[in-house]
């Protein structure tokens, strides 16, 4: 089994101490941050822009994926990547040109991916594989943290993975995922879950992401 991959959203971290939060995480073993950006339209919530991800940029060297909740991604890759994006997830349902931009985003010497919400032709992305190093499962639907894990995803996690195995794709989980259902999630064959109030919410951040990363519970 590969070793468990965490990449914690720093949308559930307390931006009063946010140096102080990513530290913790980092110190226990993290080595990449997962950074949720929603406009208002795609999603009916609204976060921060490439000024943040910029300051954010200055405090870690750790992996960040940008995760684009927001129409026509394809008009802000390059503000994202230049404000220091390694991973730049735009959403199946919001681009016009899935091909374009992953090759754009590729084309900044970046790493390309696509999100897609539960409900959504998940068999579609393998149209796109050639041009695509992560998928990101949404396991529940994308606007808001603490939701509940939609089970029937699981499906979507067995089916992309089984059949991105002559790849070098990366295929992460986001949405849900807590000691309750993260070994559900990890036995899919899934590399990376994104873990937000499931990490945060703790008392302990260090503690609970040892008991995440646990597989033999």
């Amino acid at each position: 089994m590969n070793k468990r991959i965490i990449s914690p959203s720093l949308l559930s971290a307390n931006f009063t101490r946010l140096t102080q939060e990513i530290k913790i995480v980092e110190d226990a073993g993290v080595d990449r941050l997962h950074l949720d950006i929603m406009d208002g339209h795609f999603v009916p919530n609204l976060t921060f822009g490439p000024f943040i991800i910029k300051d954010i940029r200055k405090i870690t060297t750790s992996h960040l994926e940008t995760h684009l909740m927001i129409t026509k991604p394809h008009e802000y890759i390059d503000d994202y990547i230049d404000a220091g994006s390694d991973t730049l997830i735009f959403h199946f349902e919001a681009s016009t040109d899935i091909d374009r931009d992953l090759k754009h985003i590729q084309g900044r010497g970046v790493k390309s991916g696509i999100a897609i919400n539960p409900g959504s032709d998940y068999k579609k992305l393998l149209e796109y594989t050639d041009n695509l190093d992560y998928i990101l499962i949404m396991s529940v639907f994308p606007g808001f943290g603490g939701q509940s894990f939609i089970k029937s995803t699981l499906d979507v996690m067995k089916f992309l993975k089984e059949n991105t195995l002559d790849s070098d794709i990366l295929i992460g989980v986001d949405g849900g995922v807590n000691l309750s259902t993260i070994d559900q999630v990890y036995d899919t064959g899934i590399d990376i879950t994104i873990v937000g109030s499931g990490l945060y919410g703790a008392d302990n951040i260090k503690k609970r992401y040892n008991e995440l990363m646990l597989d033999d519970r």
